[in-house]
């Protein structure tokens, strides 16, 4: 399904961004709606209807506070339509069965789970929407009175599936005056070509690894296997997921819009607070402004800050999936952000290479976690890392994967950001070079059937 997503995407890209240019300013937003629609519908045609049914929620919920600025109690009514129309509909097809699941346990009931697929993007797009609808209850910025206008914010395709999450205020501006930037577009491609290749060389290949320990068998793994295999998964995660969403910045950029940055190198990180600062920026904002600040944030006292962290980091693993194993993600990344705002922050800025030492084991156990949906075998995959075995999967590991490993490490590092710096500096040599990463990702496209783009399913 998401290789031939991605393989859609390269046939339906040149046609959209062809009508997309030889459209008429006033068109644009139009053309953009229509070709999001499409490519939403090409892989979940029956829930385009759940997405415009979403658009509808808050165009109806924004204009009717817009109406009624002078009485709040319709205001906050028209809020509710949206909170709630969201909500209802992310509870719906993402925890629904969960929650059944659970109740059955508890009460010894035998409720069948309801008959439902996750629609693709549904946990990004509802809370894309619903912040534009507090935005406007807030008085951030006014409702959008044309509805293409505002479809085409809602279902913006390069970034429809899997984010960034993008604010209305964000780009309110361009949907009204997209023009199109040469220098942009240049810069775009470099961006979309480097994505791709953060997806497809680095993601997928370190991805085979990780399948690699599962196919195994957790209790037939070694410990440097079972070390090996977690950090397999911590760089598959990572640049499947800024691969792609480098690789929607890029369209965006080629479009006319400017997207917010969603990764800035986490995995050089000193704390588990600034690995949360630099990882899914935009879902990390979103929680800030719209749980965090209105919990309190940090001015109740820092023991109802503490509760707000724990109550927010529940709340974004639970965000993740419908499975206790993301609930005890979040809560075990809320322990350790507790306890630095309480005393280890200050410790672990005067002593930067233990600092880089936890935050790398606290994220990789994290990753255990959140990699493997059944408790017992995250027990079973933990004790495997410690367990004092060795066999020879480890020349296995290093002569098969280690090249990508090695890649991926030096990736992850603040040196990519020299590597954007050099190809916008050097043009020709950038257009060489992008060129032939590109005719390798599509090769390996073509050639490869192992292709999972991991945050589709969130």
């Amino acid at each position: 399904m998401v290789f031939s997503s991605l393989i859609f995407l390269f046939r339906f890209l040149p046609l959209t961004l062809l009508a997309f240019f030889l459209a008429p300013r006033s068109m644009r937003n139009g053309v953009l709606l229509a070709a999001s629609l499409v490519f939403y519908g090409w892989g979940e045609p029956k829930y385009i209807l759940i997405m415009l049914l979403s658009i509808c929620i808050d165009y109806t919920a924004s204009n009717g506070i817009e109406r009624h600025r002078g009485s709040r109690m319709r205001m906050r009514a028209f809020l509710m339509l949206s909170v709630v129309g969201n909500l209802g509909l992310l509870m719906g097809f993402k925890y629904a069965n969960f929650m059944i699941e659970n109740f059955n346990i508890l009460t010894g009931q035998a409720i069948a789970p309801l008959a439902v697929t996750l629609p693709l993007g549904i946990s990004f797009y509802t809370f894309q929407t619903m912040s534009y609808s507090i935005d406007v209850y807030r008085g951030h910025t006014r409702s959008e009175r044309n509805l293409v206008d505002f479809g085409a914010y809602v279902c913006l395709f390069p970034q429809l599936i899997a984010g960034p999450i993008v604010k209305y205020v964000d780009v309110q501006r361009e949907l009204k005056n997209l023009r199109i930037d040469p220098s942009r577009i240049e810069e775009g491609i470099r961006q979309f070509v480097l994505g791709l290749a953060c997806k497809v060389l680095l993601a997928n290949n370190a991805g085979l690894l990780w399948q690699d320990v599962q196919d195994r068998g957790f209790l037939q793994i070694s410990m440097p296997m079972a070390w090996f295999g977690i950090l397999a998964f911590a760089f598959q995660i990572y640049f499947d997921f800024s691969g792609y969403s480098l690789m929607a910045i890029g369209l965006g950029k080629i479009l006319g819009f400017e997207f917010p940055r969603n990764f800035d190198f986490p995995y050089a990180s000193r704390s588990i607070t600034e690995f949360w600062r630099r990882w899914h920026m935009t879902l990390s904002a979103w929680f800030r402004e719209y749980v965090y600040i209105p919990l309190g944030g940090n001015r109740r006292g820092p023991a109802r800050q503490l509760v707000n962290l724990v109550i927010v980091w529940l709340l974004t693993g639970f965000w993740h999936g419908a499975s206790w194993n993301f609930i005890l993600w979040g809560l075990w990344f809320a322990v350790f952000l507790v306890l630095e705002k309480a005393f280890l922050l200050e410790s672990l800025k005067q002593h930067p290479f233990w600092a880089h030492a936890y935050t790398g084991l606290v994220v990789l156990f994290g990753w255990v976690i959140f990699a493997i949906p059944d408790l017992p075998s995250v027990g079973v995959y933990l004790s495997r890392m410690f367990s004092l075995t060795f066999s020879g999967d480890i020349l296995y590991v290093l002569r098969n994967y280690g090249v990508t490993l090695l890649a991926a490490v030096l990736f992850s590092l603040p040196v990519m950001r020299r590597v954007q710096t050099f190809l916008a500096e050097k043009k020709t040599v950038s257009v060489i070079l992008l060129a032939l990463v590109f005719l390798l990702c599509v090769a390996y496209l073509v050639d490869a059937s192992f292709n999972p783009f991991l945050y589709f399913r969130f």
